[in-house]
């Protein structure tokens, strides 16, 4: 029986899926009394397996975990985590490809090629551009509030993510004093490498210290 550390954006149901059992033997293996609710930072238990297996793929999230929504510190985020299905590069959704070409010309119209500190805000902007509705709050607050009968969280790395035009991408934090404080979040545009939010970010594959990374997809 192996032992697998919980990330965010888990849940036991995505788990059990990935190491081929079920959500009753991993409860039933871990003494889990809510199949829905599992906390970063615990070990899991995993029947089946050996010793080892293969650490989670880069942008995997640490904090605690709820089937119905991510909670760090109490604060909900609401939204299954699902899997990229349906979040192809040639698969693109007309609503994904509007909201990129919205993020593009947001980012052009604020900052071009270089920050302002207001990624929320340009992102904030394509949303409404795009779909007619706002979204507040700051880079590591939006992802709260995007509405979840319009956006879904899916689970990818940003490798994966940059492939495909007119995703949410959101940070807990980066580098940066701001970025400490307030995270970061920007839109796909597609072509592997850019981002766009109040500015047009060349090589977000190249910007280290981020970490709480998630992934939201339009659903409308």
């Amino acid at each position: 029986m192996a032992n697998y550390k919980i990330k965010r954006g888990d849940t036991l149901s995505a788990l059990a899926a990935r190491f081929k059992t079920t959500v009753k033997d991993l409860a039933k293996a871990n003494n889990i009394k809510n199949p829905d609710l599992i906390y970063a930072g615990n070990s899991l238990r995993v029947p089946g397996k050996g010793d080892t297996f293969e650490p989670a793929k880069s942008g995997t999230k640490t904090g605690g975990t709820k089937t119905g929504g991510t909670k760090t510190g109490g604060t909900k985020t609401g939204g299954k985590v699902e899997g990229s299905s349906g979040a192809k590069p040639g698969q693109a959704t007309p609503a994904m490809r509007k909201l990129a070409e919205a993020g593009r010309k947001a980012a052009l119209g604020m900052g071009g090629y270089n920050s302002q500190g207001l990624c929320a805000t340009g992102v904030s902007r394509a949303i409404q551009n795009a779909f007619g509705f706002k979204v507040w709050g700051n880079g590591n607050q939006i992802d709260n509030n995007l509405p979840r009968d319009k956006f879904k969280q899916v689970n990818m790395s940003l490798e994966e993510a940059l492939k495909i035009p007119g995703l949410v991408l959101t940070w807990e934090k980066t580098s940066s004093a701001a970025g400490q404080k307030y995270g970061h979040t920007a839109i796909t545009t597609g072509d592997g490498r850019s981002s766009v939010s109040d500015f047009i970010e060349r090589n977000t594959l190249g910007a280290g210290g981020r970490s709480g990374f998630k992934v939201f997809m339009p659903i409308i």
